[in-house]
Order: structure tokens, then sequence, then C-alpha cells
């Protein structure tokens, strides 16, 4: 099998598991209208209400905007939403070569919202909001990401437990860019650390859909865990059905990884650090770094380890 064939053999696979989160946006895209004073004066909003300023004109730079619409909170500090749009454009492009395809290809595991979508979430404030964004992507217009002259895989992720996480512990495998790298400032995003109770049938009836556990719900019990040094749970056993964190994250629906367990009475207490799969660039750890006066390429140089910059047609 060919070089070419085996890359996109493993960019189909990698893109089958990589589950990007999209509920952050959700839950924080829309400020309360009492709230715009302080988000103007924290963020300037005042230089990038005129959404008549910035023109896309081609399709790839529109489904940027989508994307990033979908992916970050638009009151995010600019240079945060500049590291989303190259994140973003990179992740397609990336897809669109391996598929040798010359259209932009709206299934491969990004969000998207088209102008529609947004004017729905933004409602009010959507010329606002769009304007921030289509600056963003205008500004970073054509920009990708690369390692070794090649598109890189873009993964990013809501928030980390406080480091990023390595490839491998993640996909299986082994990435040169996406290394374990420091990312304190999510410890200061919104439910960074969250509990979660759930009954000891519903955690045994979910978990055994990998093996059979040997115990009864009654009598279900997790050993402790095996950690990476980023402390995400890399292994740990249920009765005598030995998982993976990525497995049980999946079958009880957790916010990461990174959690610990203990039970008490019929149900199981899991506490959860963070908020998706840890890998690649963290959008709340990007919004802390652009606070602390970081441009785009800066964010996105330390979340992807090693890469380079280059503009396409």
């Amino acid at each position: 099998m060919g070089k070419k064939a085996v890359g996109m053999l493993v960019g189909y696979v990698l893109l089958a598991v990589i589950g990007i989160p999209v509920l952050v946006t959700a839950a924080l895209g829309g400020f309360r209208e009492e709230h715009m004073t302080e988000a103007k004066a924290l963020y300037g909003l005042e230089e990038y209400w005129n959404a008549k300023e910035y023109s896309l004109d081609t399709e790839l730079e529109r489904y940027v905007a989508g994307v990033v619409s979908a992916e970050m909170p638009a009151l995010f500090p600019m240079e945060a939403l500049k590291a989303q749009a190259v994140a973003a454009r990179t992740y397609q492009v990336r897809y669109m070569k391996q598929s040798g395809s010359e259209e932009v290809l709206y299934d491969v595991g990004q969000a998207y919202l088209d102008e529609q979508g947004q004017r729905e979430k933004w409602s009010a404030q959507y010329e606002m909001y769009a304007a921030r964004i289509r600056q963003a992507v205008a500004e970073t217009k054509g920009e990708i990401m690369v390692y070794e002259g090649e598109p890189i895989l873009a993964a990013f992720h809501a928030q980390s437990s406080g480091k990023t996480e390595n490839s491998e512990n993640v996909w299986v495998q082994e990435i040169p860019y996406l290394r374990s790298v420091d990312s304190s400032g999510d410890l200061e995003a919104p439910d960074h650390e969250t509990t979660t109770a759930l009954s000891a049938a519903f955690v045994w009836e979910a978990l055994r859909q990998y093996g059979a556990l040997g115990v009864s719900a009654t009598d279900l019990t997790f050993s402790k865990p095996v950690c990476s040094e980023a402390g995400y749970v890399q292994q740990i056993q249920a009765g005598n059905l030995t998982l993976t964190g990525q497995e049980v994250r999946e079958a009880l629906g957790l916010r990461s990884t990174d959690f610990t367990v203990q039970r008490q009475g019929d149900q199981f207490l899991f506490t959860t650090k963070g908020y998706g799969h840890g890998a690649g660039m963290s959008q709340y750890g990007a919004k802390a770094l652009a606070e602390e006066g970081m441009d785009y390429r800066e964010i996105l140089q330390h979340y992807y380890t090693g890469i380079s910059f280059e503009k396409i047609a």
C-alpha cells in the first residue's frame, strides 16, 4: 500500500473516532443583553460590529466562518477566534486533499452553522457577532498549519484538564505535533470540574456492551485507574472487565476521560475535569493565552508542536 493511501486510511480512521465538542458554543454563544456593555469593554466589540466591512469571497472561507460560529463563542478574544479559524481551515484542507476533492466537504467532523443558523443562534446580536467571526477569518485568509509540508490533523476540544493529551493516548497513533502541553488557563474555564451521579444499574447496563462484567450491578466496583502523565484515564477495571477511559466516557456520556469515580450506595459519582478528548488546541486555553497577550500564531504553535504556516491559493 502506497504512502498516500496509508495517509488517507489513517486520516479516515482518525476522523471516525474524533469527537469534536460543539456543546460549548451552544452553552456560551449567546450573552444576555445586560452583559453586552461589560463584554464590549472587555473585548472591544465597537471595533467589530460592522459586518459589511469583512467580505468572504470563497466557499472555503465562508465554510470556515460557519465552523468558527459553531465551535467557539463569538465573544472570545479576536486572537483566539483567529486561531480557531486557522485550525478549522487546516482541518478542512487536510480532508479535501486526502479525498482528492476540490470542493469543500461538509461532513468531516466539524460543527457548522450557515447564515440562517447563525441568525437563529445570535438573534439581535447577529450583526455584531458575525462581524467578529468574519474579521477573524478574513485576517487569516488562506492560512493553514503544516508539518513536514502537509496539512496537519488540527484536532481541538473545548477545554483540557490543565494539560492537553498525547495523540496516542486518545487515538492510538502517535502524531508528532499532537503532544501534551500545558494548558493551565483551562482551570479557570466554566464547569471545569463537574460531578455527575449515575445509578449503578445504568452504569452496569451501559458498560456491559464491552463484555461480561462478572458481577451484578449491586456488586459492581471500579479499580484505581491507570492515568497518563496529563491525568487522563488510560485503563480502569469495572468488575472483571478492563476498559479504556475513552470507552467509559463514551458509554456513560462523561465530559472527558480525566475522571475519578466512587460508589455511594446504589449510585456512582463521576468527577470529571475538562471537556472533550484533550488532544490539540484547547479552546478555553486559547482564550486564556489570547488574554495573556499571545497572537493566534503563537497560540497555535503552543498547542501544535513543531508546526509552521502556509498560505493556500
